[in-house]
């Protein structure tokens, strides 16, 4: 299978998405979870990282970044997140192999309209796979960190989110996150959209032209009034070779363009 892309851009939000191997249910027990998350807040701290949002499930983990333009801080941050979680996992059941699926995909995401969609295409993802009927009723989940602000251990950038929303205070942005995602679960947009977590960048088509003349790759299209920039397909060969490698190695690399 294809390598995931992590392409990176400076001052860019983007959406990382990390699964376990062969999507395998290691993250099914809620200590586990949390524990990403312990690892996730320290992090922040130690990398200055700036988060919008984050959800945790059974299998994969989603986790929506701003990149404030210090060098190779966010591949740092999930380094250490992703290394810990499996190497504590490991440790714990005395189980040897991969704890994730090849590499993290990382997606541009526009700071407009764009955000908002990807936001609540976070905030609903166990809504869509059945497991709960409100983004409320899972414990590991930006949406409750945004409505409910911690005063301790706080994971979210409430203050990016005020900027890049143009909220004036954190219960405008409460609110206005709350109608998001009703509207969201209203419109019943429970399938899995491909663009959000598979392309190298999405929004306008001013933004992916210049995205796609940055990174040097990638075939733009459109849906939906959306557009998005598809990364090439590599061989199946070396694929699998460079996979096999990184298994090995455990490597979590951030392809730089200048």
């Amino acid at each position: 299978m294809p390598r995931a892309n992590r392409h990176f851009i400076p001052g860019h939000a983007w959406h990382i998405t990390h699964r376990c191997h062969k999507k395998d249910f290691l993250l099914k027990f809620s200590k586990d979870r949390q524990r990403w998350l312990q690892w996730l807040f320290e992090a922040r701290k130690r990398y200055e990282t700036s988060i919008l949002n984050y959800i945790v499930t059974s299998n994969h983990v989603h986790l929506l970044v701003y990149d404030t333009g210090e060098p190779e801080s966010i591949p740092r941050m999930l380094q250490l997140v992703a290394g810990r979680t499996a190497q504590e996992y490991n440790q714990r059941k005395m189980r040897k192999g991969a704890f994730w699926e090849d590499r993290y995909h990382a997606t541009a995401v526009e700071t407009d309209d764009h955000l908002i969609r990807c936001m609540v295409y976070i905030d609903i993802n166990m809504v869509r796979a059945g497991v709960v009927t409100h983004p409320s009723e899972w414990k590991e989940s930006g949406y409750n960190e945004i409505q409910n602000p911690r005063k301790r251990y706080a994971i979210i950038d409430q203050n990016r989110l005020l900027s890049l929303f143009g909220k004036a205070t954190i219960d405008d942005l409460k609110s206005s996150h709350f109608k998001w995602v009703e509207q969201g679960l209203e419109e019943n947009k429970k399938t899995r959209q491909s663009k959000w977590t598979e392309s190298i960048a999405i929004g306008s088509d001013e933004f992916v032209a210049k995205t796609k003349k940055q990174v040097g790759t990638g075939k733009i299209e459109s849906k939906d009034e959306d557009f998005y920039l598809r990364e090439s397909q590599e061989p199946f060969g070396l694929s699998e070779a460079s996979d096999l490698q990184n298994e090995e190695q455990n490597s979590y690399e951030w392809s730089v363009f200048a």
